[in-house]
């Protein structure tokens, strides 16, 4: 029987319990903690370097009150790095790859950012829906425009993280089927695929940090406009 191609994204079950649930609780697992002593060792070294460094440059931008978000988007940024990066793992599965996880991790943070705009600054959020300077016929149509991309954001986000990372696993799955059939055939072609396969594999590597610091990074310019 040929299974789907796309049944690698489908949630798996052990037992009736779904291991989605263990896929998101393992990465907490994996990150080492700091310790009584007063040097740590090059692992923790390098972490705290690697945090500090993109908590500078994500909140460079951002107002002294946008501040107190640096720990959710930090912790934010690490756990999707470690989700993307396990999930390309052989015999794992990816949670982010679910459009409904994405959306579930979206939906609450960007409604946070709207919902502190609007608590803070209400006449400065509410004028992103009308530019200044625009002619009275076109008023109506621009705030319907505005609220239209206004409520869409999330679902951008959610989108761009599952479309991303859905492609470059069945780009990965599809490159390492052909290698697999041709090595008995055509062995010079199927060592030009292998070749391909870990070109492949070391730019979904590239992808998975990358789009999850888009991810982050697309929030923490929300989270600006609106303190």
């Amino acid at each position: 029987m040929t299974l789907s191609l796309f049944d690698q994204f489908m949630s798996p079950f052990l037992l009736g319990v779904p291991l989605i649930i263990i896929a998101l609780t393992l990465p907490w697992s994996l990150f080492p903690t700091a310790t009584r002593r007063w040097l740590n060792n090059r692992v923790l070294t390098l972490q705290g370097w690697f945090i500090n460094r993109f908590a500078q440059q994500l909140l460079l931008p951002l107002s002294t009150a946008g501040h107190k978000w640096a720990v959710l988007l930090v912790s934010l940024m690490m756990y999707l790095i470690t989700l993307n990066m396990l999930g390309l793992l052989p015999y794992t599965f990816t949670p982010t790859t679910q459009l409904s996880l994405n959306l579930a991790l979206a939906v609450p943070l960007w409604l946070a950012t709207v919902i502190t705009g609007m608590r803070n600054q209400p006449t400065h959020a509410l004028g992103h829906l009308l530019p200044e300077g625009t002619p009275t016929p076109l008023i109506p149509a621009l705030i319907i425009i505005e609220t239209i991309s206004l409520f869409i954001r999330p679902l951008a986000l959610g989108v761009r993280l599952t479309a991303n990372l859905t492609a470059g696993h069945l780009l990965i799955q599809l490159t390492s089927t052909a290698t697999f059939v041709l090595l008995p055939l055509m062995p010079a072609v199927a060592i030009s695929t292998g070749a391909l396969l870990f070109l492949l594999t070391l730019l979904e590597i590239a992808v998975a940090m990358i789009q999850a610091y888009v991810f982050v990074l697309l929030l923490s310019l929300y989270l600006q406009e609106n303190v």
